[in-house]
């Protein structure tokens, strides 16, 4: 499972900056006489406010207009330009995001909200090495964040460090008993590690958090279908599968982290007629690509 919601992952940022949301105003307009250092100052802050406000409503482009305006008023402001890299993964645009949050650690390297953020969106590049290296960072700086220690802990699934991935989701476990994807995808690194029973009571232990959710379900279905325990394995797979679809997908299941070996035996039971006419009669998902949206609620930013 990855986990990271763009709206969720920008407000966690613009609360580590400090930049808070103001009411929606009209746009400034340039003086048309030169202000001085202070007035530019105050207009590229107040723009700042401005993008937040409207990133909040999703309102992305616009927000990227003033902050890219606030960059040229501010251009030491590591904030503005860490605010810039955020709008950019936002809009799903990674290379002009990572030189903004790159620009915004060369002011201020010890920024854990960047560090966090530039790790997610190396991972999204595949550069995992990279990845790595700023989640590591942004956790020297602010220890112990459970969703920055899962975000690692993803990191070296990707890199095939599988008893460090599971050292890591256990600690953001540890940091937060409600955090059910880092339980969930101990299971998935136990079962391409050959360790189903582990692997089962990992994904119990997650459903035990949150039952309403899909993936653990139809993995633990997998799991138990692999065993021998046929009715069983194939009841809680179509039970899963009513819940969310995507999960009858391959590629989804790939995008969500789960190995060759559990995709592999998963397939076999979609195949199972209680499943497959289970996912035939489903809705379709109209959620986004990757079922992300898992971390606890971000941060209020602060008050001006």
């Amino acid at each position: 499972m990855l986990h990271r919601s763009t709206l969720a992952s920008l407000l966690v940022l613009c609360s580590v900056l400090g930049i808070a949301p103001v009411a929606l105003s009209q746009a400034f307009i340039p003086h048309t006489v030169a202000p001085d250092a202070k007035e530019l100052q105050k207009t590229g802050i107040a723009l700042l406010r401005e993008a937040v406000q409207l990133a909040q409503f999703q309102q992305y482009e616009p927000a990227l207009a003033r902050t890219k305006l606030a960059t040229q008023l501010l251009p030491t402001s590591a904030e503005a330009w860490a605010l810039l890299g955020g709008l950019y993964l936002s809009t799903d645009k990674l290379d002009p995001g990572i030189q903004a949050l790159e620009k915004s650690l060369s002011l201020n390297p010890n920024n854990a909200g960047v560090n966090f953020s530039l790790g997610s969106a190396y991972f999204r590049k595949a550069n995992y090495p990279a990845a790595e290296r700023a989640l590591q960072a942004g956790l020297k700086a602010k220890p112990g964040v459970p969703e920055a220690l899962f975000d690692l802990g993803n990191t070296y699934l990707r890199m095939g460090r599988f008893d460090d991935a599971i050292d890591r989701y256990r600690e953001a476990a540890a940091k937060d008993a409600k955090f059910w994807p880092a339980i969930n995808n101990v299971g998935l690194v136990q079962y391409e590690q050959g360790n189903i029973d582990g692997a089962i009571q990992s994904w119990k232990a997650a459903i035990a958090i949150d039952e309403k959710n899909a993936e653990p379900k139809l993995a633990l279905a997998t799991a138990l279908y692999k065993q021998g325990q046929v009715e069983q394995g194939t009841t809680l797979a179509a039970a899963a599968i009513a819940v969310d679809r995507r999960y009858g997908d391959v590629k989804f299941l790939k995008d969500n982290l789960w190995g060759d070996r559990l995709i592999a035996d998963t397939q076999t039971i979609l195949a199972t007629p209680k499943v497959r006419d289970t996912l035939a009669q489903s809705a379709p998902v109209t959620a986004p690509a990757l079922q992300i949206q898992k971390r606890p609620a971000p941060a209020k930013p602060n008050k001006p």
